[in-house]
């Protein structure tokens, strides 16, 4: 593990001597003021979630945020410098007395346990979050220090509730060589989209580090790594292949996994071998899809597998809530400890029909041989879960409202008694999001 860490940092740093036949980005910089640019995005965000256990109440969350990033431009010279800012505004709307889904913060309060715990009382009625990072860029090299939105597929900020995680630490990038990308980084922070706290989820530290190369634009390949310090090691890889056909059609084939060894003071909510304090937990999970494309229309057929002892119990330990770059992920992530799934989709691009902006998915998910663990005990090992998803989106295309979008998704998901215990429920999903962008300069 070490000597691969070392051996991105090593690369990261070669890179920047390598002369190249591309301009850089640093010599094209315009300046700190000239080339900065800000937005926010105004978001109205709604989630139902219609839990058809006994039992089991039902969730609700709704919200109004304002998402702000502003971003400077870098200074002219050899080295460029700038800042960043990033951060939130939201208020609930209505009473919220069954949020949950991520959405808005709780206050501290009694559990059901009638314990006192952070995020166990009353919904906050309007809170505010962020924070501000400095950058430096050398070439096309740049490193990133502070408050940031990650995309990475082993760490990855939540981007589909009210507003993003945040992570706070360091990232450097490097495009030094043509098609190649480069990334390292160390993280010591993690705030949840419903969380106050800058730190809500306690990360001690979290290293990542990997490539991501363009061999043409037909073929894409990437690797992934991070070490979260007592917590795991989690790997990514993934190829991408694009093949055009007649008629203008394209086949696209994709494969992606990951590989997960969690430490003892880990946890999981999906072992054999118990879910804390145990050694040996691991996890392998990879996809293989194929897509046809032909006009407006575009149908994917995949197949998802777990092996190990232990299912893809990603977002327990500061882990990113996101990372899971993976088909078969919607409402459920058909992630189950042994878990097979496979999935049928299809996407209607409306553009070429006459309503431009216009996107309809529709897929189905069916997964089995799930086994069932509840505080690491196998209650059964033939368990199912299945899942019928719709969503359909409009962004404005023109005028004064352009960029704006609809959003709206629906999950009908269903899964065997066992499995219904320890996973998701049998439940009826609705989301519905307005997202307004305004370019502030």
């Amino acid at each position: 593990m070490l000597k691969s860490k070392q051996l991105t940092l090593a690369l990261l740093i070669n890179a920047t001597l390598i002369s190249t036949a591309f301009a850089s980005e640093q010599s094209e910089s315009k300046g700190f003021v000239e080339d900065a640019e800000g937005t926010v995005l105004f978001r109205t965000g709604y989630i139902n979630r219609d839990k058809k256990a006994l039992g089991v109440k039902d969730q609700s969350s709704a919200a109004q945020s304002a998402i702000f990033d502003l971003e400077s431009g870098y200074t002219k010279g050899v080295v460029g410098f700038g800042v960043g800012v990033v951060g939130d505004a939201s208020f609930k709307l209505g009473a919220n007395k069954n949020a949950s889904n991520n959405m808005i913060p709780r206050e501290t309060g009694l559990n059901s346990q009638g314990e006192l715990a952070k995020q166990a009382g009353d919904t906050y009625d309007h809170w505010a979050r962020g924070g501000a990072n400095i950058k430096a860029r050398i070439s096309n090299t740049e490193v990133r220090y502070g408050t940031q939105v990650l995309d990475l597929p082993v760490l990855a900020s939540n981007t589909g509730r009210m507003v993003p995680e945040y992570f706070e630490g360091v990232l450097v990038t490097s495009r030094e060589i043509n098609g190649l990308e480069l990334t390292a980084g160390k993280f010591t922070k993690n705030q949840m989209s419903d969380q106050i706290n800058t730190d809500g989820n306690e990360l001690d530290r979290a290293v990542v580090w990997g490539a991501k190369y363009k061999l043409s634009d037909a073929f894409n390949a990437s690797y992934f790594g991070l070490d979260s310090k007592n917590k795991l090691d989690r790997h990514y890889l993934n190829a991408n292949y694009k093949q055009a056909l007649a008629n203008g059609s394209t086949l696209t084939y994709d494969f992606s996994g990951y590989h997960t060894e969690w430490d003892k003071d880990a946890s999981t909510y999906s072992s054999t071998l118990g879910n804390e304090n145990v050694d040996g937990r691991s996890n392998n999970i990879w996809a293989v899809s194929g897509a046809y494309n032909q006009g407006p229309h575009n149908i994917m057929l995949a197949y998802q597998q777990n092996t190990g002892n232990t299912g893809y119990d990603y977002n327990v330990n500061a882990d990113g809530f996101q990372s899971i770059y993976l088909p078969n992920s919607y409402l459920s992530d058909f992630i189950g400890n042994h878990e097979k799934s496979v999935q049928v989709q299809y996407n209607l691009d409306f553009n070429t029909l006459g309503v431009a902006g216009l996107n309809w998915t529709t897929a189905y998910v069916y997964g089995w041989d799930i086994k069932a663990v509840e505080n690491g005990v196998l209650l059964s090992d033939d368990n199912q879960e299945r899942e019928f998803f719709n969503q359909v989106k409009y962004t404005v295309q023109s005028g004064f409202a352009k960029d704006a979008s609809l959003r709206v998704r629906n999950s009908y998901y269903r899964t065997s008694n066992d499995y219904n215990k320890t996973y998701i429920g049998d439940t009826n999903e609705w989301r519905i999001f307005l997202d307004i962008p305004v370019k502030l300069f």
